[in-house]
């Protein structure tokens, strides 16, 4: 047992040994700052939440710039414990306080800029010209708005766009990204439904923040295309499931969590309960109820044209005696469906089809009541 927590201790002390944050003291500090390597220093304190958000981003950037440690220095002062005196001769009032010294030890007025990873490494090229080691951020189907661009696209009459307001070192923006980022994927398809985030943290971008009161991390409102002055303060749910019913309701679109539309895409309500008639109904009747339906395929075809069609054409398949059509072919589209190897424009093609062919075996009106009994008992 002993062993055991000799072996934790010496690897808790290997991890801290293992930084790249040098550590300063009023013993060491003149040893170090002004020897001809400037230097990024972070003067914390241990209790302030800020500091310890920022902790693991700066543990990164130090990592960034471990290529170059004889050049630049990355370090941080405990300027509440033992460097106190240290923060007294800086000025330090506040926590996290990030300053730059030069190769000789001047400093000028603090860092003002963004807490992330990218903000301050973009800091120190711009100071050095030395650039880090920052691996490329992996690609993202999320409209990412800074205040250049934030008019062009969520201005936009033609869009509707929910935006989430961000700050890099905020723990809800980080549980976020990933939920985040999957409706982003699942409703790339939708050209005027945009998910969109902005860093209202960031310096440069706070007039846009001001403008729309955000005081906390995240703030999620939607502008849709009706009403861009006064957009929707978004209260629901923080999770995939939540966000892409909201976008469903708001933009119109019939989105699956996950990618892919979901199960109502392209189903009309009054074609519906024909095909359910269609389907079980004998030769002489399905003449009648098709003609109905050519009919109010005809309505609806400058809105749902595709939809409607193709209502029409599995009752042809039908009447013309096709055996088994609806179930081989649901269970054709199915398999292909499962495989996902086409592009999301022909997948959504093919769930529409199998949406439809799915009417004709299902009655609607029973799926609607069993639906409503669901809401009803969930609310109790």
């Amino acid at each position: 047992m002993l062993f055991r927590i000799s072996l934790f201790l010496s690897a808790l002390v290997a991890a801290a040994a293992a930084s790249n944050v040098v550590e300063l003291t009023p013993s060491n500090f003149d040893e170090i700052i002004g020897k001809g390597k400037p230097a990024l220093v972070e003067f914390f304190a241990p209790w302030c939440g800020h500091c310890k958000n920022l902790a693991p981003v700066y543990e990164q950037l130090a990592d960034s710039y471990s290529h170059a440690k004889d050049k630049v220095i990355i370090a941080k002062v405990d300027a509440d414990g033992e460097g106190k005196p240290l923060g007294k001769k800086y000025g330090v009032t506040g926590y996290p306080t990030l300053k730059w010294f030069d190769g000789e030890g001047n400093t000028d007025d603090k860092y003002q800029g963004g807490r992330d990873l990218d903000s301050l490494a973009t800091f120190i090229l711009r100071k050095t010209g030395i650039k880090s080691n920052i691996p490329a951020p992996p690609p993202t189907d999320v409209n990412i708005l800074d205040y250049h661009t934030f008019d062009d696209v969520v201005m936009d009459k033609s869009k509707n766009v929910i935006v989430t307001f961000t700050a890099p070192w905020c723990g809800h923006c980080k549980a976020l990204k990933p939920q985040y980022e999957k409706v982003a994927s699942t409703f790339k398809p939708e050209s005027d439904c945009v998910v969109a985030n902005f860093d209202a943290d960031d310096a440069k971008n706070r007039n846009i923040a001001s403008r729309y009161g955000i005081a906390g991390f995240p703030t999620i409102k939607f502008f849709s295309k009706e009403n861009k002055d006064t957009p929707e303060d978004y209260e629901g749910g923080r999770d995939e499931a939540s966000i892409t019913q909201y976008l469903n309701e708001k933009c119109g679109t019939q989105r699956a969590v996950g990618g892919g539309l979901n199960d109502d895409a392209g189903r009309i309500a009054s074609l519906d309960t024909i095909a359910y008639k269609f389907f079980t109904a004998d030769a002489s009747a399905r003449d009648t109820l098709y003609s109905e339906a050519v009919k109010l395929a005809a309505d609806v075809a400058s809105t749902a044209s595709a939809g409607a069609k193709h209502y029409i054409r599995v009752m042809e398949k039908l009447k013309n005696g096709t055996q088994g059509y609806v179930e081989k072919e649901a269970k054709r589209l199915e398999g292909i469906l499962a495989k996902r190897n086409l592009g999301q424009s022909k997948l959504d093609e093919l769930k529409i089809k199998l949406n439809i062919l799915n009417s004709f075996q299902k009655d609607r009106a029973q799926e609607e009541e069993k639906e409503t009994i669901k809401r009803a008992e969930a609310e109790l």
